[in-house]
């Protein structure tokens, strides 16, 4: 299936790739089946929708069996097809990104590590995909299951050594300024669950989307990219200080500095999936000098926690609190971030936790709410 957009004969072709997806015949199976070309169809929607390509190592978090039946495999990663190598076209190159079915516990290891590691992981299991990484809907058991050891000495290890390569999601989450009274308008910091959003400018949402997209480069310079006053391209090469020091003060739009606001005190909530990744985005994340966001799908607040060592973020050791519109950067050292891995520790646990849970660290003014989903899908009631 191909993803199709702007087209450019020296670019890539639309969104510049093609979705394969190899899966294991069923006994008695006489024909393919054709749910297999629905999901791809819905991969293709949310790319449409959002304008987000998919990269080698992405991974979905489908929360329900890729077919439709009782199977553990309800997620995905995507790599490069082994097989299909890109083409060019008289309308641009396309790649081709094939869709391997995953159970929880891999992606949950693919969040924490990387991608790439757990399909390499995957492709040396022959029963969980082997060389081709071929989908078995069937498959009742883990890489995990299958061999213990991959965890400890190989997952673990590298989580260890190298952190996360995921360096954002989207969530539902929100958070609260306590610096100030809720019913106090006239400097809106507030961004409360049933109220309206503000809206994220195009700057900070292209901010946004570079953050991300730099996360997922290995032995890339943590660093938030600048906001510009036109859009950043993607084959830009990589200085060796990217900050918003780096670039022409005339890309800076005066009125976007303006905006940005120091703040004494904040609430973050968070649901619970989301809630489950905070160990991940201090471990993972900033524990190794990078930088992890939460965009909520909910309207266009954005939380990002940074580390001391990532250039170009406008939260700083002695205001760790800024927000940028609906924006918050929250800068935690390391000494923090091993306080705050301790008191979460049980956000760990694979096993469903009574909601709410609540965090707080009164001398950081800083508090962590971890809510049903009710609360997000139904902000009124």
């Amino acid at each position: 299936m191909e993803i199709i957009g702007f087209m450019r004969a020296d670019g890539p072709s639309g969104f510049g790739f093609e979705l394969t997806f190899r899966l294991k015949r069923e006994v008695g199976e006489t024909a393919p089946p054709t749910w297999p070309a629905e999901l791809m169809q819905g991969l293709a929607r949310y790319v449409f929708q959002s304008e987000n390509t998919f990269c080698s190592g992405d991974h979905v978090s489908w929360h329900s069996p890729l077919d439709n039946s009782e199977s553990r495999i309800q997620h995905m990663l995507l790599t490069e097809d082994p097989q299909m190598q890109p083409i060019q076209t008289p309308f641009g190159t396309v790649g081709f990104l094939q869709i391997v079915g995953v159970c929880t516990e891999e992606l949950q290891a693919a969040q924490q590590w990387n991608g790439q590691g757990i399909l390499e992981l995957m492709r040396g299991v022959r029963v969980a995909g082997g060389p081709w990484l071929i989908t078995d809907m069937r498959r009742g058991e883990t890489i995990f299951d299958i061999d213990p050891l991959l965890q400890q000495e190989r997952v673990d290890q590298g989580i260890e050594t190298e952190g996360s390569n995921l360096s954002g999601v989207s969530a539902k989450c929100v958070w609260d300024d306590l610096s100030r009274p809720p019913e106090d308008e006239e400097d809106s910091r507030s961004i409360c669950i049933g109220s309206q959003p503000r809206r994220l400018s195009d700057k900070d949402t292209e901010q946004i989307r570079e953050t991300l997209r730099k996360g997922l480069e290995f032995n890339s310079k943590a660093a938030l990219p600048p906001i510009n006053s036109q859009k950043q391209s993607l084959e830009r090469p990589q200085s060796r200080k990217d900050s918003l020091e780096s670039e022409s003060s005339a890309a800076i739009v005066p009125h976007e500095l303006v905006r940005t606001r120091q703040l004494e005190s904040v609430h973050l909530k968070f649901n619970q999936e989301s809630g489950t990744l905070l160990p991940l985005c201090l471990r993972g994340r900033l524990l190794h000098g990078r930088h992890f966001t939460y965009k909520s799908i909910n309207g266009d607040t954005a939380i990002t926690f940074v580390s001391t060592g990532v250039e170009g973020a406008f939260a700083t050791e002695e205001h760790p609190f800024a927000a940028h519109g609906p924006w918050l950067q929250i800068l935690l050292t390391e000494e923090f971030v091993e306080q705050m891995l301790g008191d979460l520790q049980e956000l760990n646990t694979r096993e469903e936790t009574k909601m709410p849970k609540e965090y707080s660290w009164p001398e950081k003014k800083l508090k962590i709410s971890v809510l049903p989903d009710s609360v997000f899908d139904n902000p009124l009631q």
